[in-house]
């Protein structure tokens, strides 16, 4: 694949710059991500036009926002919905690209005179420290513990990217004493290509698995875009790395790479920032960095080895949160408070505590049956590959119900099918499955059928599916239970998008139960 690469100058040679020049935002949408951008050039004193190729009426909850606000001077405003005009992009200063729409083959990407994004406007215009992350999985869940640590500690500390916050929402309130957290798409790192502004003090790479192989074809074009995290940082930075092996066809190919054996190694030897590792044994002599080990009890505990450090010291101590990944998120996140000077036993308090984030293993209703078994409902949307699915079903230690399901996005199954269907050394994985109708769902479900594993549906509805999930679940008497929603796919069709999936099926739970 060929990448494009963005001008290191910007269209605006300071925010105050931005006065009375011409923006078109490509892509309001409905997750804030465009709207922020409104807003942010708008109280700039910009001419704003924003145009998407959904219409007005799709639109309409975010047009309402803005056009009600009356801090915003909406005169300057012009919307173009349901079609993109190529004078829009030809006649503006600058364009706000939404790194959802690929430049490569855009004609109206390429008749654009300059072209930014939210971030790179935020990189452009800030110093603050900035902790990023990428990676497939668990880097949402890593910011968040990341950003509950440090407001917990004390620090004025803010949370934006891929999470769905706008860095633009905050960037007239952070400075050089404000850590910003952001975490980082593929696609938001393929934006700032060439630009030179994304200098975290901190980086980090959470585990690499096959995603957005629709869009990307192969895992080594996946993988550059994610290696663009660190490719500005220098000695006085740190880089957190993977130290564990791949999962089996997941790291880098060997005819490209012969020298590197895991995803973890290959950024590990680029890099010009301090090199810390994660693992879930503990660390080899001379390599730095947080790992786990067991704890008294059968307990375990999170440890912390840096260059400057004499001796090991504990900085977890048990979590709050279920799942044998989280583990590793939030060990990385305490890795992140070691770093910006707050002390191991506050770590471990703090991140004792923490709850977890929203639609992510997210626990958030319970039910009693006519036998007075009590189901504990769980909303993993988020989980939008199959190896977080197949997570999902091993968080709680004990079988599950599972609704799953979706829309495919290229990626292999094996993961998801290989858990389910219980190999050995792994027990029972789930009690029963709820399939979503959708393309993954119907590559799914002839590996089920071949092995014999009983499972419902699918369904072309959440309210349907919920329906018979009540209805089976209605007399059955036993312990406390546990119902998981975890897709392990991509939303498209069904739902506007995870979030939206996830808030429905919130929703449809506590109407139903």
């Amino acid at each position: 694949m060929e990448f494009h690469s963005y001008s290191r100058t910007c269209a605006f040679s300071s925010i105050d710059a931005i006065r009375d020049k011409h923006v078109t935002i490509m892509g309001l949408g409905l997750n804030g991500g465009g709207e922020a951008a409104v807003r942010f050039f708008l109280k700039k004193g910009a001419y704003v036009l924003v145009t998407d190729m959904k219409t007005q009426e799709q639109l309409q909850s975010t047009v309402d926002k803005i056009n009600n606000d009356p801090d915003l001077d909406t005169s300057r405003l012009t919307y173009r919905l349901g079609e993109h005009r190529i004078e829009d992009f030809e006649n503006a200063d600058c364009v706000i690209k939404n790194p959802g729409v690929k430049y490569e083959g855009n004609k109206y990407l390429a008749a654009a005179k300059a072209i930014e994004t939210d971030l790179s406007i935020f990189l452009r215009f800030t110093n603050a420290p900035i902790i990023a992350v990428t990676g497939s999985k668990g880097k949402s869940s890593t910011v968040s513990a990341i950003y509950y640590g440090l407001k917990t500690a004390g620090y004025k500390a803010f949370l934006g990217g891929n999470i769905t916050v706008s860095p633009l929402t905050f960037i007239d309130e952070v400075n050089q004493d404000t850590p910003v957290v952001i975490e980082f798409s593929s696609w938001q790192l393929a934006d700032l290509r060439g630009r030179g502004v994304l200098k975290p003090y901190i980086s980090i790479i959470t585990k690499i698995v096959p995603d957005h192989q629709n869009w990307y074809g192969n895992m080594e074009d996946y993988v550059k875009d994610k290696r663009l995290i660190y490719t500005n940082q220098d000695g006085g930075d740190y880089s957190l790395f993977d130290f564990d092996g791949d999962e089996p066809g997941t790291g880098p190919d060997q005819m490209l790479y012969p020298e590197t054996e895991t995803w973890g190694n290959l950024f590990a030897s680029e890099t010009k920032g301090t090199v810390l590792r994660y693992s879930k044994t503990k660390l080899p002599e001379k390599t730095y960095g947080v790992w786990q080990e067991k704890g008294p009890r059968n307990t375990w505990v999170g440890k912390i080895l840096l260059p400057r450090m004499n001796k090991p010291e504990t900085i977890l101590k048990g979590l709050s949160v279920p799942g044998e990944h989280m583990k590793t998120n939030v060990l990385n996140a305490a890795l992140v408070m070691y770093l910006m000077n707050i002390p191991a036993e506050r770590i471990v308090k703090i991140l004792g505590e923490w709850q977890g984030v929203e639609h992510r293993l997210q626990y958030f209703h319970n039910w009693k049956n006519n036998a007075g078994t009590t189901y504990k409902f769980y909303n993993d949307t988020c989980a939008t590959v199959p190896e977080a699915a197949a997570a999902a079903t091993q968080a709680f230690g004990k079988p599950v119900t599972l609704i799953t399901g979706g829309t495919d996005k290229g990626l292999e199954l094996n993961k998801f099918t290989e858990t389910v269907i219980n190999k050995d050394g792994i027990f029972t994985a789930v009690k029963d499955m709820y399939f979503l109708a959708g393309t993954a769902t119907d590559k799914i479900l002839p590996d089920l059928d071949k092995a014999g594993i009983k499972y419902k549906g699918p369904y072309a509805s959440l309210k349907e599916l919920l329906a018979a999930v009540k209805n089976d679940l209605a007399a059955i008497k036993g312990d406390d239970e546990i119902v998981v929603f975890s897709p392990g796919a991509t939303s498209f069709g069904m739902f506007a998008n995870e979030f939206d999936r996830g808030n429905q099926f919130m929703k449809g739970v506590k109407d139903i139960f």
